[in-house]
């Protein structure tokens, strides 16, 4: 699923690789609109499985995504970055996560902050990236073991769809804003 071709050699529009991993379909449609946004801002940006990037070093910057599970990261996600660490923080990566924040009430809205250091607590200490938002999906009762939606229930907590697209366009404004401050650091350092 491509917003845009992939990068062209010689353009002066910043490539950016929008990868994910997701089992549901939440963390690819928001790396799709995040793509789409980056591209209405006059980046390049493809749309990615974690698994299907073939050559990352065509990218100046990633957006890497995955939904979390077990307050973790899918597999793919993290092979991704394990096998092109230095590369990622060289040319720099921002993350997003998928989970259910919005979905949680009263003093289970308290473990959001928590569950999002210990998801990307080891990714920011090895990558440093410029920035990580954690998002929310949708929940439907298929998405969730037996035992998984009898915990849910217990909470007190709805099924249903949390995304939040004015959220995801804002991160989208603060990613593409922050490469074009680059950009013009980069070409003001190069001119003299």
């Amino acid at each position: 699923m491509s917003v845009a071709p992939p990068p062209s050699p010689g353009s002066d529009r910043p490539h950016a690789a929008v990868v994910y991993a997701g089992v549901h379909g939440s963390t690819r449609s928001i790396a799709a609109y995040l793509a789409a946004r980056l591209a209405d801002r006059g980046m390049e940006a493809e749309v990615l499985p974690a698994e299907a990037v073939g050559d990352p070093s065509v990218y100046d910057v990633f957006v890497v995504g995955s939904a979390v599970h077990d307050m973790a990261w899918l597999p793919q996600a993290l092979a991704f970055f394990h096998a092109n660490a230095a590369l990622l923080a060289e040319r720099g990566v921002w993350l997003f996560s998928v989970g259910m924040p919005a979905a949680l009430r009263g003093p289970w809205r308290a473990l959001v902050a928590k569950e999002e250091s210990h998801v990307i607590g080891a990714l920011v200490d090895r990558l440093h990236p410029r920035g990580h938002r954690l998002f929310s999906g949708v929940l439907e009762p298929e998405h969730l073991t037996r035992v998984g939606r009898v915990k849910f229930q217990a909470m007190g907590l709805s099924y249903g769809d949390y995304r939040d697209w004015s959220a995801v366009d804002a991160w989208a404004r603060e990613i593409s804003d922050d490469m074009e401050r680059r950009r013009h650091k980069e070409a003001d350092e190069n001119h003299f």
